[in-house]
């Protein structure tokens, strides 16, 4: 399975700090932060689109760390109440979208993450943090860092290869070299005139943190003397860097499905006054379950709006992919998942959705790789007559660029919404 573990304490915190804290609701919640979070769940999930999903808190009790240095973040300020307020709400968020959280006395988040880091074997893992701590986490293949550089929507994936190009040092050895260059947000103190780049030089050249202070003669005499003087108290922070996988939670990937609750998730959009949110974080309740609309339009009374629940599989083969399309026998949906905008960006799989014969509450979906997008696929796509799609121009063009020509679809609901009010707006 594809597992992402999110540290919901750096992601909020990020969010509270990009977005203005102007935006508030007509009862004057303020709604910044947790704004930020959700635009970045649904980019996370529909791009990365994991299997499973667990987010990581801190919480308010001192940790071990602190009890070994007092000195530990003791720099930091007290944080705005509006920040915390909404902690609580995405943790309500995330409640109603099924997502699993964790957190532990004693521990930090990262230590939650080094946890599951240790425990994901026959697994992928990709860990969601603005964090650098968690560089140390990376090991190849199964354990990457998608580290959130600034504001909401700036990334950068690290397998190993990455944390050696952006620090100059190796997933393992990355405690030692943030011991010795200091960490600054954690009020930890690295040797006095040792930057990222000398660092490096010295965990490379002599392998850990303990053989640089062995060889601290060797040095030039004002290095030498920051070496013997700094010796104890750094080798106890880097003691303090390394994370801990021991901390006492459940692992258990299988519990960590989503399972979102589409209506409670529309009622909070609507408190919070997201209006388009819904629509975002579509891809995930499709993908899930729990209904296909969390952002307006569902009629409790299962009146034409009512929500769809749609049953989303992921095609394994060719065969799989043919069959979903159908034979021309009964119209089916079509949809584009893309990497990132809707037609600026590479397609990466084609949902095809056949609507149920008895139930008209609920459909099924399969989700097509665009890795079986040829052949017989591809031949199927294009003479297909029995097409449905909403907006297909963005679909339709970016399978033309791939030589697969779809010359009419059957229908397109867009198109119909603009015919019945071209004064909406929004269709």
């Amino acid at each position: 399975m594809k597992v992402m573990a999110l540290d919901g304490n750096s992601l909020v915190y990020r969010a509270f700090f990009a977005l203005p804290d102007t935006m508030t609701t007509a009862r004057g919640e303020v709604t910044n932060a947790v704004f930020g979070f959700c635009s970045m769940f649904a980019t996370l999930l529909r791009d990365h689109s994991p299997d499973a999903v667990v987010v990581v808190f801190d919480r308010k009790e001192k940790t071990f760390r602190h009890e070994a240095a007092p000195e530990y973040k003791a720099q930091r300020e007290k944080q705005p109440d509006t920040l915390y307020a909404q902690l609580d709400t995405v943790k309500e968020l995330l409640a109603a979208a099924g997502v699993k959280t964790l957190e532990c006395a004693g521990f930090e988040g990262d230590d939650i993450i080094a946890t599951i880091a240790a425990n994901i074997a026959d697994n992928e893992l990709i860990i969601v943090t603005g964090d650098r701590d968690s560089y140390q986490l990376v090991k190849d293949p199964d354990v990457r860092v998608l580290y959130n550089k600034r504001g909401v929507s700036d990334y950068a994936l690290y397998d190993e290869a990455g944390i050696k190009e952006r620090t100059g040092v190796t997933p393992a050895q990355y405690p030692d070299y943030a011991a010795l260059r200091g960490d600054p947000s954690d009020n930890l103190d690295g040797v006095p005139g040792v930057g990222e780049k000398t660092a490096a030089k010295l965990i490379t050249q002599y392998g850990s943190l303990e053989s640089v202070f062995d060889h601290a003669d060797e040095q030039t005499p004002k290095l030498r003397a920051s070496l013997h003087e700094s010796r104890e108290r750094v080798l106890r922070n880097a003691g303090l860097m390394r994370l801990r996988a021991d901390v006492p939670v459940a692992i258990d990937v299988r519990t960590w499905v989503p399972t979102p609750n589409a209506t409670a998730l529309k009622q909070l959009f609507g408190r919070l006054e997201f209006s388009t949110m819904g629509q975002r974080w579509g891809f995930f309740i499709a993908r899930f379950g729990g209904g296909a609309d969390a952002g307006g339009g569902a009629d409790a009374g299962g009146g034409a709006n009512a929500a769809l629940t749609v049953d989303l599989e992921r095609a394994a083969t060719a065969s799989d992919a043919l069959r979903a399309l159908g034979d021309g026998s009964s119209s089916r949906g079509l949809a584009g998942v893309w990497a990132g905008d809707a037609g600026r960006s590479p397609l990466v799989a084609i949902v095809v959705a056949a609507a149920s014969s008895t139930n008209s509450s609920s459909a099924a979906a399969t989700e097509i790789g665009m890795e079986f997008v040829t052949g017989k696929v591809a031949d199927a796509l294009a003479a297909g007559q029995h097409f449905v799609a909403h907006d297909g121009r963005n679909l339709l063009r970016s399978l033309l660029g791939m030589g697969i020509d779809i010359a009419s679809l059957r229908f397109d609901t867009a198109i119909a919404a603009y015919l019945v009010d071209a004064d909406a707006g929004a269709y």
